[in-house]
């Protein structure tokens, strides 16, 4: 399999080369279309004044007068009336010439041999030396005409020319190719070093610090990388914590029945030891039970809930109804219910937001002290409904505040006065509200009270 590595180069050096020979075919096509005629012109040009200078000067010689030219970077191809050729210059690598482009010539007209030359890839045809690529035009000696056909002499004019761009295209391509080997290890490196990172997070290892130092897309994609990194580092620790916690609550009741059950088999003891054995057990199976559908209740608000199944409902109507339930519990305690509500419509899962208020109501009574006060009351806006259960209990500390919302997190000095919790109610308040799309807040003083605001959006 190729590595991202090879597959940089290799598309990187096929597009060198592709750029390099489209741009070939269009200098060619440029060539034979604009530089072509031009080059035709301007020889045809020089042509003629090589003849007027001769014919102004008609007693010298046309061999001594033609070689003297050629060392203006000049080919002859002469041809008399009687048909004898003679070169001067260079030789051309080809003399064929039809007949009827000499009798032309002969006739008086001037032939164009380099604009009508045959096309050739690459722009070869400009240095091809030969008789057809040559402009011919008539020129007068001792009263006759002869047939005068001249190139430019490109191995004279452009020979060093030549060999210096072929050696600078060269050495362009060699040192691209090097350039690109070494500027493409310098862009996957830093990916190779993110690929290893992924094998090692694969492998459980979180805690990696990856040193890219760049501010381009890379640099950007490992400072996330980055990021996730400590995101999952963070994401195991809390698995590894619930896991703990599971455990821990699970094996405390799991301990006390055990325990109790041994002891009801074994020893002799009262009929008032063993009621009260039996309603330690009962209790601690009732916990275990609570915690188990809390746990199935988080889980299903993971991967279960669908948004699609919320419906309307009437949320005073059920505020009075989670209150009228634990009627007994308040009574009980002779706390004082104020409910400040009227008739709001929303958008939810009645059940699971049924379950919202009976875990801080239930709250607000277990940790209001006797002859309390708890106040429930309903504001609304634009967007947003909002509902606050508001107690006059034990308050929470600001260091706990933070972490309240956490799964199995217990205040030690509001918590842990009952035996039934579990650490997990407001979590799941929590997970309840991000699936409504609402938010849920806590305001509280040791020794005032607290209050929960939970915001609902109106649709």
């Amino acid at each position: 399999m190729r590595t991202l590595y090879v597959r940089i180069i290799v598309m990187t050096m096929a597009i060198m080369i592709a750029s390099a020979l489209i741009a070939f075919a269009a200098t060619n096509i440029y060539y034979q279309h604009f530089l072509k005629p031009e080059n035709d012109k301007k020889v045809t040009h020089i042509a003629e004044n090589i003849v007027d200078l001769f014919e102004e000067s008609p007693n010298q010689s046309i061999a001594d007068y033609l070689t003297a030219m050629t060392d203006l970077g000049y080919t002859f191809y002469l041809v008399t009336p009687a048909g004898e050729a003679e070169t001067f210059g260079n030789p051309f690598s080809s003399e064929e010439l039809d007949q009827r482009e000499i009798n032309h010539v002969f006739r008086g007209n001037t032939y164009h041999g380099i604009a009508n030359y045959p096309w050739k890839p690459f722009v070869t045809g400009f240095f091809d030396n030969e008789v057809k690529n040559t402009i011919g035009v008539p020129i007068q000696v001792n009263g006759d005409t002869h047939a005068l056909f001249i190139r430019p002499n490109s191995a004279q004019q452009f020979g060093e020319m030549r060999i210096f761009l072929a050696i600078l295209l060269f050495l362009a391509l060699l040192f691209s190719f090097l350039l690109v080997l070494a500027s493409t290890r310098f862009i996957v490196k830093p990916i190779k070093k993110l690929t290893e990172a992924t094998r090692k997070i694969a492998a459980g290892n979180y805690h990696l610090k990856l040193d890219v130092n760049r501010k381009d897309e890379i640099g950007r994609l490992a400072s996330d990388f980055a990021t996730m990194s400590s995101s999952l580092a963070r994401t195991e620790e809390k698995r590894q914590e619930f896991v703990s916690n599971v455990s821990h609550e699970i094996q405390s009741p799991l301990t006390s029945i055990q325990g109790f059950s041994q002891a009801l088999q074994e020893e002799e003891m009262s009929e008032e030891e063993k009621r009260r054995y039996l309603a330690i057990i009962e209790n601690e199976s009732k916990r275990l039970s609570a915690l188990s559908k809390q746990l199935l209740t988080l889980s299903n608000l993971d991967s279960e809930v669908d948004i699609n199944d919320f419906v309307p409902f009437d949320l005073a109507e059920q505020l009075k109804e989670v209150v009228l339930t634990m009627e007994w519990q308040w009574r009980e305690k002779q706390i004082a219910i104020e409910l400040d509500i009227h008739p709001t419509t929303i958008v939810g899962d009645p059940k699971l937001l049924q379950q919202v208020w009976v875990n801080l109501i239930s709250n607000a009574i277990r940790y209001t002290d006797l002859g309390g006060e708890i106040s429930i009351h309903i504001a609304t806006d634009k967007y947003h409904v909002q509902v606050m259960v508001e107690d006059t209990g034990i308050g929470i500390s600001e260091v706990d505040v933070p972490q309240l919302f956490d799964r199995f997190y217990k205040v030690d000095k509001a918590r842990t006065r009952t035996e039934n919790s579990t650490g997990l109610g407001l979590s799941i308040v929590k997970k309840i509200m991000e699936v409504h799309g609402g938010t849920i807040m806590v305001e509280s003083e040791l020794g005032k009270g607290t209050v929960f605001t939970v915001s609902l959006p109106q649709k």
